[in-house]
């Protein structure tokens, strides 16, 4: 898709207002005050028939009294008077209308239905719809202000380089309020409310497209059109363009609260999560730290590591600024002898020269000191990320000089430099040197984690579309597939499976336990028993043949009691593994194809110890996914255990993800528990699984969900 499909939204010629007032203070005045004010160089059709002028321009009667066609047209008029504006524009040719009205999908099924005709009415005669429910958009690039926005009166427009795509109205004038007031300019606020036609990945990838927006925040409660938004954060990294989004309905709560606002479905979390972390889009949890973080990103930095160097004239906040640092993951960066020594021959006597380093109270009689501490640091190959801590400073302190001082160390070097000042007199000269200034050392080092870890995961190779797997599932109905056919699918696309037979009679029992040998696994097999424990319809350790064949007169009993169909009794070489994973899948009725990976065994619902990848992904993704587990320092060998072989892990992973793509949607879910992993070099195997069948979903359909624009 074009961004220049959206230019008669964002950068429209010509402007109609259905419902246009005379007053400023309303929905209809508003639009167009902020134009005349704000420099729109476009023509203005205020539409009002019972008006012969509003705000100084000609009133029309209706949108056919025009002199031209609109290219956009703001339908402000409420109920049903909206869904004939929007026919009405439809009618006449217009290019895109924003329809601020509300109650339509949001208020439930009638609502809906009228929504779903006004975007039929707009498809049809090729027009683009905004909303409905929306507050509207406003480009201060050129003046296109097809909003309403009391924030705008509030805190006065200033052009510059954020870009604001949100779902809600509230939130983008929320962004946009905490952004002008930490100095930043914004060019682009605009809301997609019920996004009934166009969504957020649509404007988001319009906007990406200005040269001049070096950061683009999103508002989202749901996620459309996931692969337009792919498709956005991948030329966003190769313009590194930084994303930052909220994503809102983290909780139950917090979804249902999302559906009702604005009609849309919510996306499972962690899945979100996964989709921004595997297409590099950062994800905070509020506007606040949208805003909080923006002027670090602006700057340009992209620190080639982590390491952190700690500057304060106070000992007690040096060591909270090594907690806080440690609270947000951040290392202290060892200095060289050489730099300690270049320190120490600035510093008195008694100051400290490693890391966190602690230049005393001489700063109140030697105003010099942070000018001669930081180009001292600034060399050393280890220090990547500096932080300066002023708990204390005022009368007799030249706080001008550290801030001119910080301010040139900076601009000589290009680090990134955070300051912590709680006094306002302290602060205040730092800001008006441009330095990143915060309120506490719990802010400005969660602002540096953040810029370096985004900044990794921005430039973090992504993996290769794996070539396309053809995955044939064998004949059978929708639902689960028994544990030998799962298994069997699993290795025919190169997971390693354990050994076994199905069998239909106690004789064919002894002869699969013979041909296996001891110990054995007797398990029953049946598409309606997905969970066999829970039954007692699994028996480990088999030493015997005449063991296997009692199990499988009991289970093949018990299945019969149990009204399930029976295809048989497996019998399995048993095999034991330093740990048991699991490894999940299911094809997310959203995002597609979606593995989990974690801890596994019998407690695996209650403990949820995994993480969620989106293939393609390596096995190198898998790596570092397992880290962020509970029981990561257990892959590393505990008390004498060796270190488990995670890399034959993460093949399984890899394999299972090739599986859901190639399936097309064929497959719902997938579910390999235990996988049972040694030590390294032992490899891992899969001793049990279940494949369920997809209900509804069809190759058509999948091929429309994940097509990228071109």
């Amino acid at each position: 898709m074009s961004p220049s499909l959206l230019s008669c939204a964002l950068n429209p010629q010509s402007v109609a207002i259905i419902g246009a007032s005379d007053n400023i203070h309303k929905i209809g005045g508003r639009p167009i005050h902020y134009m005349q004010r704000h420099g729109f160089a476009g023509r203005i059709y205020p539409i009002n028939p019972q008006r012969e002028t509003i705000q100084g321009l000609p009133s029309y009667a209706s949108l056919a009294a025009l002199p031209e066609v609109p290219e956009l047209a703001l339908v402000v008029v409420a109920g049903d008077t909206a869904a004939a504006a929007v026919e009405d524009c439809a009618a006449r040719g217009v290019q895109a209308a924003v329809v601020i009205a509300s109650g339509f999908g949001e208020t439930g099924p009638e609502g809906a239905a009228v929504q779903r005709q006004m975007v039929a009415t707009a498809r049809a005669a090729g027009m683009r719809l905004f909303g409905p429910n929306t507050q509207g958009l406003a480009n201060f690039g050129t003046g296109a202000i097809a909003g309403f926005s009391t924030m705008f009166i509030e805190v006065p427009p200033q052009d510059g380089p954020v870009g604001i795509v949100s779902q809600s109205g509230g939130m983008s004038a929320m962004a946009y309020g905490l952004l002008r007031g930490r100095g930043l300019g914004v060019r682009h606020v605009h809301a997609t409310g019920n996004e009934a036609d166009v969504t957020v990945g649509e404007l988001a990838w319009a906007v990406a497209h200005d040269p001049d927006v070096r950061l683009l925040l999103l508002y989202l409660e749901n996620i459309a059109q996931p692969e337009l938004l792919a498709a956005t954060a991948a030329y966003a990294r190769e313009r590194d363009l930084p994303i930052i989004a909220v994503k809102a309905g983290r909780t139950a709560g917090g979804q249902k609260a999302a559906s009702s606002h604005t009609g849309s479905l919510a996306n499972e979390d962690r899945t979100v999560d996964a989709f921004f972390r595997h297409h590099g889009i950062w994800r905070v949890r509020d506007p606040h730290a949208q805003a909080l973080a923006a002027e670090a990103y602006l700057k340009g930095w992209r620190p080639a590591g982590r390491r952190l160097v700690v500057i304060s004239n106070s000992g007690a906040s040096c060591v909270m600024g090594a907690d806080a640092a440690d609270d947000v993951g951040l290392p202290l960066a060892a200095l060289a002898p050489a730099t300690q020594a270049a320190v120490a021959a600035k510093l008195p006597g008694f100051a400290t020269t490693t890391n966190p380093i602690d230049i005393t109270a001489a700063l109140l009689s030697n105003s010099g000191l942070f000018g001669d501490v930081l180009p001292a640091v600034a060399q050393d190959p280890a220090a990547d990320l500096f932080f300066i801590n002023i708990p204390v400073a005022g009368a007799g302190y030249d706080v001008d000089a550290f801030a001119r001082d910080t301010a040139a160390f900076e601009a000589a070097t290009g680090k990134p430099v955070a300051v912590a000042a709680w006094q306002d007199s302290v602060a205040a000269p730092f800001r008006a040197q441009g330095i990143a200034t915060y309120a506490n050392e719990a802010q400005a080092l969660g602002v540096l984690a953040q810029l370096a870890d985004h900044t990794a995961l921005m430039r973090k190779p992504r993996a290769p579309a794996l070539p396309p797997v053809k995955v044939a599932l064998p004949a059978g109905p929708a639902g689960f597939m028994n544990e030998v056919d799962s298994l069997a699918l699993l290795a025919r696309h190169g997971v390693p499976t354990v050994p076994l037979r199905l069998v239909s009679s106690a004789q064919q029992a002894r002869e699969a336990f013979a041909a296996i040998g001891a110990p054995a696994v007797a398990k029953a097999c049946s598409p309606d028993i997905p969970h066999k424990s829970e039954h007692g319809l699994v028996a480990l350790n088999l030493q015997s043949a005449d063991e296997a064949a009692e199990c499988f007169d009991r289970f093949w009993h018990k299945m019969g009691t149990l009204g399930a169909a029976r295809d048989g009794v497996v019998i399995a070489a048993m095999r034991r593994g330093r740990h048991e994973f699991m490894v999940g899948a299911r094809h997310d009725p959203v995002f597609g194809p979606v593995v989990v990976v974690g801890d596994g065994g019998k407690n695996v619902e209650a403990l949820q110890d995994c993480a969620v990848l989106l293939p393609p992904f390596s096995t190198q993704d898998v790596h570092d996914a397992l880290r962020t587990l509970r029981i990561a320092p257990l892959l590393a060998g505990v008390r004498g255990d060796p270190p488990l072989d995670v890399t034959a892990l993460a093949h399984v992973a890899v394999a299972v993800g090739a599986v859901m793509a190639g399936a097309n949607g064929a497959i719902a879910s997938m579910d390999l528990n235990p996988v049972l992993v040694g030590a390294v070099g032992e490899g891992a195997v899969v001793v049990d699984a279940l494949v369920e069948r997809s209900t509804h979903l069809d190759a058509d359909h999948m091929q429309r969900a994940h097509a990228h624009p071109a």
